[in-house]
């Protein structure tokens, strides 16, 4: 789940509250607090409320719950003659545009970050890794509308962020950290996604990298947003990011965007949408008698726009950033937690039951305990994965073992993964900007011919990573449970050969370890060594439990 910095000083300044407060009050809007530091505070929020990936996001739901602004945020949108025009060319590879204009933003270094930070955060979560959903924030002041979203050759050259010399597409695919990250979307086409002015400057080669030209500074106060990608998931992105930087005092302006049939659509649409709910639903599903009054009062508690049309029914305005909203259920949580859920008094049920602790959690308990005792810190990645992450990018042959998504809604997810070793190279790819070293680890489930096993599996970056020390880690955690095991020669492709080793445990082959092979970590986006292993610990029988 994502965990979103919040700076003190930015905090105070948008909630129009004390940072103890909202730190006392912020769990019972069902967020954890990861971390307490003298500047800041780290906070967990669920990966269905990407519109609290920003300090501004968070600002304007605390400033409800704590009852200092309620009711539904409406944003003005200001008629603009800026333009966009599609090409026919750009509809087969990434044919979805949201556009907007945001002026008189007075950034900061903190602000700057805030909206990096969010970018990142939204093509991880609502995006999936940029395949999905990518945004391109640009200075307005050194671009001139009218603009075109077209197909462009590989070899046509600009100048990327963070470079000083231009470079043709297909060289920042192949060159350019971001390039080699995210080429892989872009396979298979002749022409890639450019966008362009009205003078031929580049803002942005989606869903890779923005032109040097348009960088945002602190002295920028003029933004052109662009979001691109496959689905209408754009819209929602487009809708957090501008609402984010309205948070800021910016005033939003349209853009109207001209497709190839001749039709066209102003964005950004900042128009919410309207539900009605019964106080029979409500009561039903939290549990206790709650008047229609109060139920209004807690929606407006939670940023909902909210009336009573009799007494029983209450019409519900929902905001266009919330994407979480896709039933009634989902409105009912969030007056739950606007009641509070402390104030839900618990009851016994009828039926007495006995229960106690499955062998498989006792084991994965622990587990755990022991590996955060060696330093290593849990992540919990999705289980579903695709062949290229899963077999192509851990230089591994495809298994006859798999089990397939009968009907997948994307290529990212296609399979239940066999082994998480992919899983946790994902996961060091996403978080390149964290200190080093980061040693990360699951246990978790795979999938194998339909059955299911419990494994673990851990990875460790840092640029002196070796073998000796992933030897010595399996040696601890096996230790741990008094286990019998040897290490034998491997033959594992995503290791490099001199430097892996298979764990057998009774005799029996349960495990790999090693550095992985450089082709492995290049696949990943990743410039330092990597070490890992992964066991499976159904082989540990129940000396772990």
């Amino acid at each position: 789940m994502p965990v979103i910095t919040l700076q003190y000083t930015d905090l105070e300044k948008l909630t129009h509250s004390d940072k103890d407060t909202i730190i006392n009050r912020v769990p019972m809007m069902g967020s954890d607090i990861e971390r307490i530091e003298d500047e800041y505070v780290d906070i967990e929020f669920f990966p269905s409320r990407p519109d609290l990936y920003s300090v501004e996001g968070v600002a304007r739901a605390i400033r409800g719950f704590l009852d200092i602004e309620t009711g539904l945020c409406e944003y003005d949108v200001t008629p603009s003659d800026t333009q966009i025009i599609l090409d026919d060319d750009v509809q087969q590879i990434r044919p979805v545009l949201g556009a907007a204009v945001v002026k008189n933003v007075k950034f900061d270094s903190n602000s700057i970050k805030s909206l990096m930070e969010l970018q990142e955060d939204l093509h991880w979560g609502l995006g999936r890794n940029r395949k999905k959903v990518s945004i391109g924030v640009h200075d307005m002041s050194r671009i001139v509308p009218p603009f075109r979203y077209l197909a462009k050759d590989p070899d046509f050259e600009f100048v990327p962020l963070d470079f000083t010399e231009p470079m043709s597409m297909r060289e920042i695919l192949e060159k350019h950290p971001k390039g080699v990250n995210f080429a892989y979307i872009l396979e298979g086409f002749d022409k890639y996604p450019l966008i362009l002015d009205a003078n031929d400057n580049v803002l942005s080669f989606p869903p890779i990298i923005n032109g040097t030209l348009t960088r945002v500074t602190e002295s920028t106060t003029d933004l052109f947003i662009d979001v691109t990608g496959l689905s209408d998931a754009v819209y929602i992105a487009l809708n957090i990011v501008v609402t984010a930087l309205a948070e800021r005092g910016g005033k939003i302006e349209s853009v109207k965007i001209l497709d190839p049939d001749g039709s066209e659509k102003i964005m950004p649409d900042l128009s919410p949408s309207t539900r009605k709910l019964t106080k029979a639903e409500v009561d039903s599903l939290i549990g206790i008698d709650i008047a229609v009054d109060e139920i209004v009062k807690q929606l407006h508690r939670m940023r909902f726009g909210a009336r009573a049309l009799d007494c029983e029914t209450i019409e519900v305005i929902v905001p266009s950033y919330r994407a979480d909203i896709l039933h009634n259920y989902d409105i009912i949580e969030d007056i739950a937690i606007g009641y509070g859920y402390e104030k839900i008094m618990p009851k016994f049920p009828k039926s007495a039951t006995v229960g106690k602790a499955h062998l498989l959690s006792m084991k994965s308990i622990a587990v755990r305990e022991v590996m955060v005792g060696l330093g290593y810190f849990e992540v919990m990645p999705f289980t579903l994965t695709s062949e290229k992450i899963h077999f192509e990018w851990m230089c591994r042959k495809p298994t006859n073992d798999v089990t397939y998504v009968l009907h997948p809604i994307s290529e990212d997810q296609t399979m239940v993964r066999t082994t998480i070793l992919p899983n946790l190279m994902e996961i060091l790819s996403l978080n390149q900007h964290r200190e080093l070293p980061q040693p990360i680890f699951e246990v978790g489930e795979v999938t194998i011919d339909g059955k299911n096993h419990l494994r673990l599996a851990a990875v460790l970056i840092h640029p002196q990573a070796n073998f000796t020390e992933v030897r010595e880690i399996v040696d601890s955690f096996l230790r741990e449970f008094m286990a019998d095991y040897a290490i034998t020669e491997s033959n594992d492709p995503a290791f490099l050969e001199g430097r892996r080793a298979d764990i057998l445990i009774d005799g029996k082959k349960t495990g790999v370890m090693g550095e992985f092979y450089p082709q492995v970590i290049t696949n990943f986006g990743l410039g330092q060594p990597v070490v890992g292993f992964e066991i499976d610990l159904e082989d540990l029988g129940n000396k772990a439990a």
